[in-house]
This record gives structure tokens, C-alpha cells and sequence, in this order.
């Protein structure tokens, strides 16, 4: 029988000195029926010739200019010119596992379409790992091993940008590489959710995920905390917000009042509370900050919480389970 065809969809810029650990690692995969869109994002070092280099020994291997200009266009050519049944993404900096693409293949073939393969990932850098990538590491595979990635989906990105696979007509049903909205790894993790694709739990390291300076995420203002902040509201609106009911904000601090003014920018009443008494009864872009306590006069409430602090998030928890309100439903953790 013949085995599905995996396309792996790589754009890349001035990556000359990763290119070789990233190829390799593709050319000596244990499931051999894959091709690879690579797509050249106007590099102005080596990286195309590189590149070419091993598209000339390996007929697998396909070099495309990118028809546009930044990884989503790159994504879109390369997405227009693959043909396999399954699809995947890779980061032209980072590693695959000699057996991730027979886990994942294995994984969606068991499971069927409306299913989404992820695995877990390994962060490593020449530097060592900061304790924030180490704690975001340790988070996003716990969720994999579980496959209740989407449980989280409101604090950071769930599924790993180079990580996941996917069916063809499932990434169609997703809108595919469409919208114009960065960050565009978390903004199509929030069309998997959207369109209810069910996360394949892994307990396996799949992925070696390079940290650097100069990586993209580090230095794209597209990636900068706005942006998240942005695309969280932007889904939760659409997807989770019930406009029947009332809306609250916990916390007035860099990120509350981001959501709360995105809130006022969409023309979206809402009541904000936290627990500063500096702050309670103060008004703050015309809203008058509320104690928490005010939360159980509201009727069938919805809440936001932009609390960081871990302790503070178990307290919130905890006064939530008490009020009979349940996570992902009635209220969600933006941080």
C-alpha cells in the first residue's frame, strides 16, 4: 500500500548556518515519502545557493522564490506548490528527530482527518536555555502529552509552529495560510481550535527548537507582545465571548489595560475588578476599578484574567471554583 505523501513547508531568510542541521535532519527521516517546499524569502546570503545545493542530490527537495514578500506569503507559495496528502511546517533553524514524521504520519493514519499530530518539543541554543523558554518548554509538553493543548490556548501559543501535521482538506477546512493576521503560527493554531480538530496526545520529543538572537520571533515586530495580546481578544470574541452575558477584566496592569482598551476599541462594555486598594474606586481610561468581590452581583458572568503571578492565579482559581464557574467557559486566562 502506498504510503501518504508528506509535504514539509519551509520558507527561509539568511539561515545559511542552520540550513545544513535542518536538511540533514529532513534527508534522514525513517519515513522516507516526503517532499519539501522550501521557500527563499529574498535571503541576501547563501542560503538559496545552499539550499539548491541539495535540491540538485535530492529530487525530493524543491526551491521556490517566495511570490510575496514575509514567512506568510513564503508560506502560501510553498503551501500552492505541495501535493501531499499531509501537511507539515519545519523552521529552516531547527531539527526533526530521526522518527517525527513516522510518529505524526503513524498518529494521523490511526486517528483519521479531524485530527491534528503534534509532538513534544526541546528547546537548545548555543548559549543554554533561559529559565522562561525552559518553563515555556516544560509547559506546552505537558499539555502535548495530555492532547489538551486548546485547555491553555489563551496564555501562549498551544502547538508548537514546526510541530504539528495535519490532512490537506483539514488545513483547507482551517483556511490554510489565508489571513493576513500575525503571529501567524498562533493565529492558525486558533483556526485549528476553531474548527475543532482534536490534538493527538504525544509523550515523545519530536522537535529541537533553535533559540537565538536573531531568530524572527526575537526581532519581528510582528512578534512583539501587542500582537498576542491582539489575537487573543480578536478569537475569544469570535469563538468563546457570549454577548448575552456580562464581561469582566481582573487586573489593571500592562496587560489588562491593553484588553481593556481593546474592549473599548471594539466598543465592548465590560466591569473591571482586581484587588489593589490603590487602585479600587480609581477610574482608569473612564472604567471605575472594581474589588473582585463584585463579580458574584454580576449575573452569569464572563471573566478575563490578566493576572500573572501564580500565586494570585491559584487564589482567582480557587474563588471561581467556590462561584461554581468553570475554566474555559466562564472565565480565561490571558497570561
Amino acid at each position: 500500500m502506498q504510503l501518504p505523501l508528506v509535504s514539509i513547508l519551509i520558507p527561509f531568510k539568511n539561515t545559511e548556518r542552520f540550513l545544513n542541521d535542518c536538511l540533514d535532519s529532513i534527508r534522514i527521516q525513517s519515513y522516507e515519502n516526503w517532499e519539501v517546499l522550501a521557500v527563499n524569502d529574498h535571503s541576501t546570503d547563501h542560503s538559496l545557493s545552499l539550499v539548491h545545493g541539495y535540491a540538485d542530490n535530492d529530487n525530493r527537495i524543491k526551491v521556490f522564490q517566495n511570490e510575496g514578500k514575509g514567512i506568510i506569503h513564503a508560506l502560501r507559495t510553498a503551501y500552492g506548490k505541495s501535493s501531499g496528502l499531509l501537511i507539515t511546517r519545519m523552521d529552516s533553524d531547527d531539527i526533526m528527530l530521526p522518527n517525527k514524521l513516522q510518529v505524526m504520519v503513524d498518529s494521523l493514519r490511526r486517528n483519521g482527518s479531524g485530527h491534528l499530530a503534534v509532538g513534544q518539543v526541546e528547546y537548545f541554543s548555543h548559549r543554554g536555555v533561559s529559565d522562561g523558554y525552559a518553563r515555556y518548554e516544560k509547559w506546552l509538553n505537558g499539555l502535548t502529552a495530555a492532547g489538551k493543548n486548546y485547555s491553555e490556548i489563551y496564555k501562549e501559543c498551544v502547538i508548537p509552529s514546526p510541530c504539528w501535521m495535519v490532512f490537506r482538506e483539514d488545513l483547507n477546512a482551517c483556511g490554510g495560510f489565508g489571513p493576513n493576521r500575525y503571529p501567524e503560527d498562533y493565529d492558525l493554531t486558533f483556526r485549528f481550535y476553531a474548527e475543532g480538530l482534536k490534538c493527538i496526545p504525544s509523550n515523545q520529543v519530536l522537535h529541537r527548537w533553535r533559540d537565538y538572537d536573531t531568530r524572527t520571533s526575537r526581532t519581528s515586530k510582528h512578534y512583539a507582545q501587542n500582537y498576542f495580546l491582539d489575537i487573543k481578544l480578536h478569537y475569544f470574541i469570535e469563538l468563546d465571548r457570549n454577548p448575552q452575558r456580562p464581561l469582566a477584566i481582573w487586573g489593571a496592569g500592562k496587560k489588562g489595560k491593553e484588553i481593556a482598551k481593546g474592549l473599548q476599541k471594539r466598543r465592548l462594555d465590560f466591569y473591571w475588578l482586581c484587588d489593589n486598594p490603590k487602585k479600587i474606586g480609581k477610574q482608569i481610561y473612564g472604567k471605575t476599578m472594581l474589588h473582585y468581590s463584585e463579580l458574584k452581583a454580576l449575573k452569569n458572568p464572563q471573566s478575563i484574567v490578566t493576572v500573572a503571578n501564580e500565586e494570585a492565579q491559584k487564589m482567582i482559581k480557587t474563588y471561581f471554583a467556590e462561584m461554581g464557574l468553570k475554566h474555559m467557559a466562564d472565565y480565561f486566562f490571558f497570561c
